[in-house]
């Protein structure tokens, strides 16, 4: 084979590799990847991983890494995580579906080796309380501390309407600096309807709120905006996904939000993207996710962090 044709062939196929290279490079950025928190509803009682670097394809961490030790029925659901300034991870879930007055906690700095579990009361003083779901944690930069939102039903507080007269829910909040005093509960939002799952997002120059409206026969999921991550917000927007769909988190990816939820009737994971929480685009048949991934938090991380998960031998 002549010389300049070998030549000529090595140069193309450099070439290919260079482009196939390119083609599949993660756009977290170099020193960069996502996690995402999880649980899965077969066991309710270990926090587990997944991870990605584009944000569309999620793979699981293998391994669990915590067992729920705190609440009555030491449960674990709906974990939501954040990292504060000093580089701690700060951990918040549901431990009881009914009869808890409060959520679990714990912290990490690596989210492998965790803190002592606590029990965090704060619905005490409302004692016919019927649940605490799904608190959301959410750093304010601001003010340099934690808000905490979570969805409870007070039993006659608010009218039934089309709601069973426990599962009628509002949305509480309460905020602290260091998780060992937490400031009083106080209602975080009342829409006039039974709504959950409320997650804190900044954008810019504003604060965005996605919850669903629990409300029959709605079960969607809506926005809101504010100027602070405290409210008021300025209104509920129509609904901007289908019936039967909750548990909202949102990752910004390459300049779009990335909204992701349970559509628990069809049993998968769902997305919608946008860059101004106006206009969506159903992005759900560009997602993958691993069976029995439920209720969680997207959020990124150094790469260092996730390299350390994989290799962590956990329990």
């Amino acid at each position: 084979m002549p010389r300049l044709f070998v030549n000529f062939f090595a140069l193309m196929l450099g070439v290919l590799l260079c482009a196939a290279c390119a083609s599949t490079r993660p756009s977290a950025g170099g020193g960069s990847a996502y996690l995402f928190t999880s649980f899965h509803d077969a066991d309710q009682k270990f926090l587990r991983f997944l991870y990605s670097y584009d944000g569309y394809h999620w793979t699981n961490v293998p391994g669990t890494f915590l067992e729920a030790k705190v609440g009555a029925s030491k449960q674990f659901r709906d974990p939501s995580l954040v990292r504060g300034r000093d580089g701690i991870f700060h951990l918040v879930w549901t431990s009881a579906w009914h009869g808890d007055q409060g959520f679990g906690y714990a912290s990490s700095k690596d989210l492998i080796h965790w803190s002592e579990q606590k029990f965090v009361p704060v619905m005490t003083n409302e004692p016919t309380t019927v649940n605490v779901w799904a608190p959301e944690i959410f750093y304010d930069d601001a003010k340099t501390n934690f808000i905490i939102v979570w969805a409870s039903t007070i039993p006659g507080r608010f009218p039934d309407k089309l709601e069973k007269h426990d599962n009628n829910h509002r949305l509480y909040f309460t905020t602290t600096r260091d998780f060992k005093t937490f400031a009083p509960t106080k209602l975080f939002l009342d829409p006039g309807f039974s709504v959950i799952d409320g997650f804190i997002l900044k954008d810019q120059y504003r604060h965005v709120l996605i919850c669903k409206d629990n409300s029959r026969p709605s079960l969607n999921l809506r926005v809101s905006f504010s100027k602070s991550p405290l409210g008021p917000w300025e209104y509920i927007s129509a609904p901007f996904t289908q019936q039967f769909t909750e548990g909202p988190c949102a990752l910004k990816v390459n300049g779009d939000w990335l909204i992701y939820f349970d559509a628990y009737r069809e049993k998968i994971y769902g997305a919608m993207k946008t860059r101004d929480f106006n206009t969506f685009t159903d992005v759900t048949k560009q997602v993958a996710f691993p069976p029995e991934h439920k209720h969680g938090t997207a959020f990124r991380v150094p790469r260092d962090v996730l390299e350390k998960l994989l290799t962590a031998n956990p329990r």
